[in-house]
């Protein structure tokens, strides 16, 4: 009789507690469909490079500068899907095939890599902290289906790209560029890219500046991926620039052998040739292009994102 009653005790003791846990985290549980339309104010993993410097009596001070989608270059889009997710566009926040390769590699002994697609990176950068426990890793699996239910593909990248540390204390794409290469996001070049998108799994020790082998040679690597994955200009919505001609493969005619028929008139001011350049402008649109850094946005996307990819649009 006794031994029930302390069962019973015990048993609405631990549905009490129950209670006041499920009704603590749904107070503090985060807005999810907000980053729909706003940036976050901080992130946990922010907090916790605070705190470390802090009780290491060091400098807490961040450097980060949110920017919106499209003034991050393509170009590193490309590199830290490749890097960090490959199946990106294509899995609903889960990677079976990774989780499949990192179970196979613990099984046989080996140092195992992270299984992570970058929504869960997310989920743990915005709200969670470092460690393993069963509850943060519950925790992480449904702030990852919340993130993948309420935010586009788009949004969840835009996000990542701004929040994730690119070097010590250095968070998002806009304050990496400047602080590595004086220039903002959105003028990245491919191998700009390559060298942030590296940084990624040691930000502390792997960014660009530092002397190192094996950060070098993952540069390449993500590199080479990129140069594989070719479907991801057109899950991004943009397209390659061409590759301008070489010197060698251009024909300059001699002097002697050119003919300008009368017909012909000399000042060409206002006049448009099929390739819808004026006789006024001073460089062919098609060579002002390339000119330039990053890539050519094609025209069904310049539109509207949003009509143009429904279901990975910003």
């Amino acid at each position: 009789m006794r031994t029930g009653r302390i069962l019973g005790i015990t048993l609405a003791a631990c549905a009490v507690v129950a209670l006041l846990f499920v009704g603590v985290q749904w107070l503090t549980w985060p807005d999810v469909a907000g980053l729909a339309t706003r940036p976050p104010e901080r992130t946990a993993f922010m907090e916790d490079y605070r705190a470390r410097r802090r009780a290491a009596g060091e400098d807490t001070t961040i450097t980060w500068r949110w920017v919106e989608w499209d003034r991050i270059s393509v170009h590193l889009k490309r590199a830290v899907v490749a890097a960090e997710d490959m199946e990106f566009f294509s899995h609903s926040g889960f990677s079976a095939s990774e989780m499949e390769v990192a179970l196979r590699e613990a099984l046989a002994g080996e140092r195992v890599r992270g299984a992570s697609t970058i929504t869960q990176q997310l989920a743990k950068n915005l709200w969670l902290s470092p460690s393993r426990n069963p509850w943060r890793k519950v925790k992480e699996a449904l702030l990852t289906r919340s993130l993948e239910r309420h935010l586009s593909k788009w949004r969840i990248l835009a996000i990542y790209l701004n929040v994730v540390e690119l070097g010590p204390g250095v968070y998002g794409a806009e304050a990496a560029a400047w602080r590595y290469f004086g220039i903002p996001a959105a003028e990245l070049t491919e191998h700009e890219a390559a060298m942030l998108a590296a940084s990624l799994p040691r930000p502390s020790s792997w960014h660009p500046g530092v002397s190192s082998s094996a950060y070098a040679g993952y540069v390449a690597d993500i590199a080479a991926r990129m140069d594989r994955a070719t479907f991801l200009w057109r899950a991004l919505g943009a397209v390659p620039l061409p590759e301008p001609p070489s010197l060698d493969s251009l024909v300059i005619p001699e002097v002697d052998s050119l003919v300008i028929p009368d017909s012909v008139p000399r000042d060409t001011t206002g006049v448009t040739d099929t390739a819808g350049w004026t006789g006024s402008s001073p460089v062919p649109p098609q060579l002002g292009a390339r000119m330039r850094r990053g890539t050519t946005v094609a025209p069904q996307w310049s539109r509207n994102t949003a009509e143009s990819c429904s279901t990975c649009g910003k």
